[in-house]
């Protein structure tokens, strides 16, 4: 068995749950009525903002349940294990789990801060994003340095906003920053567009990649987006199909962002930029690297892309894929690039495998050698987000 002691597991992509008090804490006195603020709704949480009620407050937060049990959200912060929302609770679960560190994403914000975009009032929308990044890189992270990996959240309704909110939290210390896996259906310019420059230059000076997760540009497949409001219900916001259509097609978001940037030019203008796909599998990689590299050989001469650089060549130069659990991308890794695979936990969503992460991890990582396994379950991770071990001589995993 490959997954020895002496791996210790990184997660690029685990989540959690705000607190009550994230934005009560960290707002100006005079922006606190309308900041984010649990409220009891039909004897339900919920969350105030802007002068709207947003339904969800766990997001499948579903960790410690049955299967027979799991629902698109828990009501109540007691029908969520304290794991979720408390960084001391969240390290015991860790411990259980055999991971180490890990990479956490906003809930009620959205993964890349959708909620704040699509408010009303723009100076306190980004007042809401340094208060979230705050609490998460000061509060949250600082409980555990070694265990928690410093991300920030921006305020991408605004470019200029946008790049002084990167340079301040790189500043802080944030390893990656979450950016929509497409802007466009959020109404904002594409990755093709100069809109995005001065942030790329920031993100490539400071070695600071950019975390696409999917569903953070506010596309799902399947979803009626004209029935989405602050108020709704996610079920209500489905046509016909099953929600499980679109958790199933969920990877089909980032192949649309990776052929995008492919050919969005961006990638030989910033040759530092670095974009982490979270929660998309890797399994297609090495499909669409190949119809890429296809399209390219035949289009290239009339398409204004790239002449020179096939696009196989710049995904194993600018990103990184990350899995869950994906045997078949496990067979094709090194298709994809050994040196490019990352391991994700999703806590505490129902994707995880948690408590039993490291058990199935070394379940699929079998027949994987051990200078490889090393790579996937922790180097490749700590190299992208440049987090390294807290000690070099400590080879044991803790609490493990």
């Amino acid at each position: 068995m490959p997954l020895q002691d002496h791996h210790q597991i990184v997660s690029v992509d685990d989540h959690l749950i705000e607190h009550p008090r994230v934005w009560q804490d960290r707002l100006p006195k005079k922006f606190r009525e309308a900041g984010p603020q649990i409220i009891e709704v039909d004897g339900k949480h919920a969350w105030r903002y802007d002068g709207q009620v947003y339904p969800t407050i766990g997001i499948n937060a579903v960790a410690g349940k049955p299967r027979e049990q799991w629902g698109m959200d828990p009501v109540r912060y007691e029908d969520m294990i304290p794991g979720c929302y408390d960084p001391v609770a969240r390290v015991a679960d860790m411990d259980l789990d055999g991971v180490q560190a890990a990479l956490c994403f906003p809930s009620f914000p959205g993964f890349a801060a959708s909620t704040f975009q699509r408010a009303n009032d723009m100076e306190l929308a980004q007042l809401c994003v340094k208060a979230w990044n705050d609490f998460y890189i000061d509060e949250w992270c600082t409980t555990a340095p070694d265990r928690f990996i410093p991300m920030a959240i921006l305020p991408i309704w605004d470019a200029e906003a946008c790049v002084a909110e990167a340079e301040r939290v790189a500043a802080k210390g944030a390893r990656t920053v979450s950016f929509p896996d497409s802007p466009v259906p959020m109404g904002l310019p594409s990755f093709h567009s100069d809109h995005w420059d001065g942030l790329w230059r920031v993100c490539s000076d400071a070695k600071m990649p950019v975390s696409l997760h999917f569903g953070s540009g506010s596309f799902v497949p399947g979803f009626d987006y004209a029935a989405l409001k602050p108020e709704t219900e996610i079920a209500n916001a489905l046509p016909d199909a099953p929600f499980a259509v679109a958790i199933a097609l969920f990877a089909t978001n980032l192949m649309w962002s990776t052929v995008d940037l492919l050919f969005s030019g961006k990638l030989q203008q910033f040759p530092d930029l670095q974009f982490s796909l979270a929660e998309g599998g890797i399994g297609w990689v090495p499909y669409i690297t190949e119809r890429c590299d296809f399209v390219w050989e035949r289009h290239r001469y009339y398409q204004p892309i790239d002449f020179d650089i096939r696009p196989s060549d710049l995904f194993r130069k600018h990103f990184w894929g990350c899995f869950i659990d994906d045997e078949h991308g496990l067979k094709n890794r090194h298709d994809i690039g050994i040196d490019r695979i990352m391991l994700e936990i999703d806590f505490p969503h129902s994707d995880s495998n948690w408590p039993n992460s490291r058990k199935r991890a070394a379940e699929v990582l079998a027949d994987v050698p051990d200078d490889e396994c090393s790579l996937i379950v922790e180097d490749n991770a700590r190299r992208m987000l440049n987090f390294p071990r807290a000690s070099a001589d400590d080879r044991e995993l803790t609490a493990f």
